[in-house]
């Protein structure tokens, strides 16, 4: 989403002020009206920073309030290149085309997963990539994954462009009925020309091959096919995509499996393995990444019904818990034994076990 067309999208949805929110008060921040930000930003609305340049966050809800619109204009016309002009003539125009909404995609039972994938994919291009410098949909990662699935409904409703933090909301929400694909964030840090860059996608696992789903101002740091083998090669693939822009990949962060029930109260773990990309020889990160991907697997097949907290596993420790080397004593001494007598109990009465 370029030009003109991204902002016209938005001002044919401005902001309403008798229709009620669609979000109640007490998910929404104190924070949330405040002052338009001074030309050089940083104020307690800014939600985080785009290499050096610093993006705000949509609190308010829908419909947007006019303090956050504005400054939504304000932000638009700092980035774009040809700043005020651009934003002065989408506003002043008098007929702009409508928008259009495009429809959500509907699984079948006979559609095959990667067509699927492919499906949910394309919705998320035909919203389109926000470049307002506003986040118009709250993501707070703390949040329970019921909550985010309601805001994901929300970008269902509203049609607007997205940026990558809710593409990987929406993936989840649109691919929760397949409880065969495995879906978990993969987070990046980067740098270029001295600015830090953060990007996040949502991995895909089905049937023993690797993909992503997700949104980026780039076509190959996007979503990636269900096509990999390992986790290794999906993530080398991606450093490959950054090194044709110049960027220099710093960490990646991998966080678990999302649970696939909508209502869960449970957050997203968004970091479960963190590694120091820029400071390790390919072949250890391969290794980690492969026994990471094991275990995840592992987990799945071994507790999913456990729903058993996982500690936050450091470089080179594995999640599977160890094994207990248990030896039985054949020696006829041992087979001669009899049950335990009286003597073998302590204080309270138990029977102590040897």
């Amino acid at each position: 989403m370029t030009g003109s067309n991204s902002s016209s999208s938005l001002h044919r949805r401005g902001p309403k002020a008798t229709k009620p929110r669609s979000r109640s008060t007490q998910d929404r921040p104190a924070a949330a009206s405040v002052s338009l930000p001074p030309p050089s930003g940083g104020s307690e609305e800014e939600g985080d920073r785009d290499g050096a340049a610093p993006f705000h966050v949509n609190r308010s809800g829908f419909p947007v309030e006019p303090q956050t619109w504005e400054r939504m204009w304000l932000q638009a016309a700092r980035i774009h290149p040809e700043g005020k002009i651009v934003v002065e003539k989408i506003r002043n125009g008098a007929q702009l085309p409508a928008p259009p909404i495009p429809p959500v995609p509907i699984y079948r039972s006979s559609m095959p997963i990667p067509d699927w994938l492919q499906a949910v994919q394309s919705y998320m291009k035909m919203l389109q990539y926000n470049h307002t410098g506003t986040q118009l949909f709250e993501i707070r990662k703390t949040r329970p994954l019921s909550g985010l699935m309601e805001t994901a409904k929300e970008m269902t409703r509203e049609a607007l462009p997205i940026k990558c933090l809710e593409a990987v909301i929406l993936g989840i929400y649109l691919t929760n009925a397949q409880s065969a694909v495995e879906r978990f964030p993969i987070s990046f840090k980067t740098q270029f020309s001295g600015n830090y860059f953060h990007h996040v996608v949502l991995g895909i696992y089905y049937s023993g091959s690797y993909g992503a789903l997700g949104m980026s101002r780039r076509s190959d740091l996007m979503d990636k096919p269900l096509t990999f083998r390992t986790l290794s090669d999906l993530i080398f693939e991606y450093e490959e995509s950054y090194k044709k822009y110049f960027h220099s990949v710093k960490k990646v962060k991998i966080g678990l499996y999302v649970p696939h029930d909508p209502h869960s109260f449970q957050p997203i773990e968004w970091r479960q393995l963190v590694l120091s990309v820029g400071k390790m020889m390919q072949t250890d990160l391969k290794k980690e990444l492969e026994k990471y991907a094991r275990d995840m697997r592992m987990k799945i097949l071994k507790s999913s019904s456990a729903q058993s907290p996982v500690k936050e596993r450091c470089r080179g420790k594995s999640l599977s818990p160890p094994r207990r080397v248990c030896r039985r004593d054949k020696s006829p001494a041992a087979l001669d034994k009899k049950p335990a007598e009286l003597s073998t109990l302590n204080e309270v009465g138990y029977q102590i076990r040897i």
